[in-house]
């Protein structure tokens, strides 16, 4: 199927999607039926490798159908980014035991799950005591070797889509002499996984993420992805972290354009009596204001668009995920934060959708790495690569402050 077929399917159910999503974000109900919806519209395999039996969609195309939704429900498109994500990062991955490969036997149940049905896959990796590993240190939940295969312990929180999940790629260390540090492809249903209702945000309610709890939960042998000694820390995947940076950016993004496209209406269809019967949107400084989100909007979209296709040419600079996660985040707040400002007491009103559109933009800064750290690592790379300049190398002295 093209690319655009694909894309025009998303977005007429961004459509129906968005009728919906006041209930979900009212009563917390995960969206079962809508992902029902991505099934029956052929939308779950995108990302799946053409070889595998999926439309081996690279990010470029995962974005636009990730943003089309988004503009709709923003909670059910961060669920289905999460999802397309794993599944991206498996249809790059190699089959075997070498570092970073999928098991044969584990890819293939994720797979065939994802083609016969409604098979979500999300990571689970943040803890109580550890927040994101993405700060360092190593995972309290513990695998333990058995003869029947791997017995996981341990409790994370924040696994978005947590009700709907078929299977559960949970960040682990081993009890071994020497423990190894990997991720392994646990059954939702499991006897010993237990979902824990805990999610109770302000925004991006219908995400459900709430927190698991492992108790002994049996691992099938050869489920065990990625695992290398402990002592190395967490790899991160340059091509996981793109995706994921990418998508993540992207369902705010749609969030906020939402926001932008209830404004626009609202500006036209408000005509107070001051105005003489005019619209509010004939005043310069209203006129003004909505530029200014335009702008941000524009060049939000530009980055993830020439991102995704960079990033899928091969050719995206090194770091420019980062940059991108970072720049349309805080364009999505500061938008949404324009248009609730021009509406006044209607932008607050709940009877309004600007309250929910503000409320999910917010949780745009909860995901991790935060861009306090994302700005620290671009601070030092840019410092350790930055050269002596002729005088101070003359001087053999340092710059003094």
């Amino acid at each position: 199927m093209a690319p655009e077929d694909l894309v025009a399917r998303a977005t007429a159910l961004g459509t129906a999607f968005a009728e919906r999503a006041a209930h979900h974000d009212a009563t917390g109900e995960p969206p079962a039926a809508q992902f029902e919806q991505l099934r029956a519209a052929d939308l779950l395999r995108l990302t799946v490798a053409t070889a595998d039996g999926g439309h081996g969609q690279g990010l470029a195309t995962a974005r636009a159908v990730v943003g089309a939704i988004a503009r709709g429900d923003p909670s059910v498109a961060l669920i289905l980014a999460m999802h397309y994500s794993q599944h991206a990062a498996l249809a790059r991955a190699g089959r075997g035991d070498g570092p970073g490969d999928w098991p044969q036997h584990a890819a293939r149940r994720l797979i065939e799950g994802t083609l016969g049905g409604m098979a979500l896959v999300n990571a689970a990796q943040v803890e109580p005591a550890l927040g994101s590993p993405s700060h360092g240190g190593l995972p309290e939940t513990v695998a333990r070797r058995t003869p029947e295969g791997w017995r996981i312990t341990g409790h994370k929180l924040y696994v978005t889509g947590a009700p709907l999940l078929s299977w559960i790629h949970v960040l682990a260390r081993t009890d071994e002499a020497e423990p190894r540090l990997g991720s392994f492809l646990v059954p939702a249903d499991a006897p010993g996984v237990r979902i824990d209702p805990t999610w109770d945000p302000v925004g991006m309610r219908a995400t459900a993420s709430h927190d698991v709890v492992f108790d002994q939960a049996l691992v099938p042998p050869g489920h065990a992805v990625g695992l290398r000694p402990a002592h190395l820390g967490l790899q991160r995947d340059a091509h996981g972290m793109a995706w994921y940076f990418s998508l993540v950016g992207t369902v705010y993004d749609g969030a906020a354009r939402a926001a932008r496209d209830w404004l626009l209406a609202f500006l036209n269809e408000r005509r107070p009596s001051a105005l003489g019967g005019a619209a509010l949107a004939s005043l310069p400084t209203v006129q003004d204001a909505v530029g200014r989100i335009e702008v941000l909007l524009a060049a939000s979209d530009w980055l993830l668009r020439s991102h995704a296709q960079a990033y899928d040419a091969g050719t995206a600079p090194e770091g420019l995920a980062g940059v991108v996660k970072h720049t349309v985040v805080d364009h999505a707040v500061q938008a949404v934060a324009l248009a609730v400002e021009l509406a006044g007491n209607h932008g607050l009103a709940r009877r309004n959708p600007l309250e929910r559109h503000q409320r999910n933009v917010l949780c745009s800064h909860i995901h991790a790495p935060p861009n306090s750290l994302l700005r620290g690592n671009a601070g030092r790379a840019a410092l350790q690569s930055a050269q002596p300049g002729p005088l101070h190398a003359a001087a053999g002295t340092a710059p003094r402050h």
